[in-house]
């Protein structure tokens, strides 16, 4: 029975796509816009109808006040008269005249004019209700011609219906030419984006007929918006340069150093093979075990060298180490080893704590190949101290031999690949140095190399000091 393989293949998440992104950050803010728009039409378009009706409202109210002066100074008004009066072909038209003395005469009795009504004066505008229902208003207040003592109050009121109306018409025909503006301002705007992704089709199709070409990208066809981008993907290739120059030197260092012991153990395996005697098989076992010690010691300090000229960062290079406390330490570790070779290992140091930040283990590492230098180098019956001191706001670490020291005209040259003293007898890789230098420009140090004047050699670095 084959498995079914359908069912375990869950669907791909959906790509994201830049050009769908900004189209949506751009049609939302587009769409509200024609909904903030229309809303602020409506209510322009509301305040010009009332505006109109108003002005309207005010001019029936001063005719009706001039009829009544000219025709009814009594203030009666026909049926007729009245009819005619409230008559609105799309809604209702109300209308009221009252006496101070004698109350309504005639009309709708709710239309209470507003106090502090001034005779022969403009009509002044006023919202009413009649049955819940909302009106405009306005009233004028004019002399009663038969009775001098006497003021009539002329109010004529309107619903609200045909100022909403005007206003929802204005609006309809506003609201296509808006949609059709939204409309081409998003196929300018789909246009834009569509002709700003065609820029980087350069870019890409350059990028494409790449193979091994780490070289940076450039910015002669590259839009500013992307700059960033590109010279991020500059940084990342020149780290991913620097690393594959580390490894192809690794291994050009690694052939170049294990060629010799590799061919030693070739030719004393086959001299043990011709002459099986215990004599030359037991010659033939050391030197293939002081061959194998020496590879063995070239591959780690290889290794050694490649990591602290890695652009990694260290993963502790934020610790506070107290190089007074991890100094000794690392000394007693050597201790026994010195004392077979019959050498004087010994420390030096502060009563106070000597703070600097780096990682405890590369500093472990660098103290280790600065002792075995030292140790190898100054030979037996010799002298090796480390030190460790306060000046100046740094840190001072230092490993003294009274050996036979290196000559001037060669100092500058130590910490190189491979370089060792011409005329040592020491068998060596010449990297313990080197790896030193590197780990101490890894941890902001600077490295200073002399000859003491009382005879030997000292190696002296200097760390930022901390706290």
């Amino acid at each position: 029975m084959t498995p079914d393989t359908s069912a375990a293949a869950a669907p791909s998440a959906p790509r994201l796509s830049l050009r769908r992104q900004l189209l949506i950050v751009l049609l939302v803010p587009l769409t509200l816009l024609l909904l903030v728009n229309s809303l602020l039409t409506y209510g322009g378009a509301l305040a010009y109808a009332n505006h109109v009706h108003d002005r309207d409202l005010s001019d029936d109210t001063l005719a009706l006040a001039q009829m009544l002066t000219r025709e009814a100074p009594d203030g009666h008004i026909s049926p007729q008269a009245g009819f005619l009066l409230e008559y609105e072909p799309q809604g209702h038209s109300y209308f009221s005249v009252s006496s101070t003395k004698h109350g309504l005469i005639a009309g709708a009795a709710a239309l209470q004019a507003p106090a502090g009504l001034q005779p022969e004066r403009e009509p002044q505008l006023f919202d009413a209700q009649l049955k819940r229902r909302p009106l405009r208003a306005a009233a004028v207040l004019i002399p009663n011609m038969l009775d001098p003592d006497d003021m009539l109050t002329v109010a004529v009121a309107e619903n609200l219906h045909d100022r909403h109306q005007q206003a929802r018409e204005i609006l309809l025909l506003s609201i296509p030419a808006q949609a059709l503006l939204i409309l081409v301002v998003f196929l300018l705007v789909w246009f834009g984006v569509a002709s700003g992704m065609r820029m980087l089709e350069p870019l890409t199709a350059r990028l494409a007929a790449r193979e091994h070409d780490l070289t940076p990208i450039g910015d002669d066809d590259v839009p500013a918006e992307i700059l960033p981008l590109t010279r991020t993907i500059d940084g990342l290739f020149a780290r991913l340069r620097h690393m594959l120059l580390l490894q192809e030197r690794f291994t050009a260092d690694a052939a170049h150093q294990l060629r010799t012991p590799l061919a030693g153990l070739r030719v004393h395996v086959e001299r043990a093979q011709k002459d099986p005697s215990p004599a030359t098989v037991t010659d033939a076992l050391q030197h293939i075990q002081r061959l194998t010690v020496r590879a063995s010691r070239t591959s780690a300090q290889l290794l050694a060298l490649t990591r602290a000229q890695s652009p990694e960062r260290l993963e502790h290079g934020n610790e506070r180490v107290d190089l007074n406390l991890l100094a000794p330490e690392q000394v007693g570790l050597r201790v026994h080893e010195a004392l077979a070779a019959r050498i004087d290992l010994g420390y030096e140091g502060p009563s106070a704590p000597a703070w600097i930040q780096g990682d405890p283990t590369v500093l472990q590492e660098l103290l280790d190949n600065l002792i075995d230098n030292a140790m190898r180098y100054a030979g037996p019956h010799s002298v090796v101290t480390v030190t460790v001191g306060l000046a100046g706001g740094e840190v001072v670490l230092g490993v003294e031999d009274n050996g036979p020291g290196v000559p001037e005209t060669l100092l500058h040259r130590l910490g190189e690949r491979f370089f060792r003293v011409p005329g040592s007898q020491e068998e060596g890789s010449g990297l313990g140095l080197a790896i030193v230098q590197r780990m101490a420009e890894r941890h902001h140090a600077s490295v200073h190399y002399a000859n003491r004047t009382e005879g030997g050699f000292r190696v002296e670095l200097h760390f930022p000091a901390v706290g």
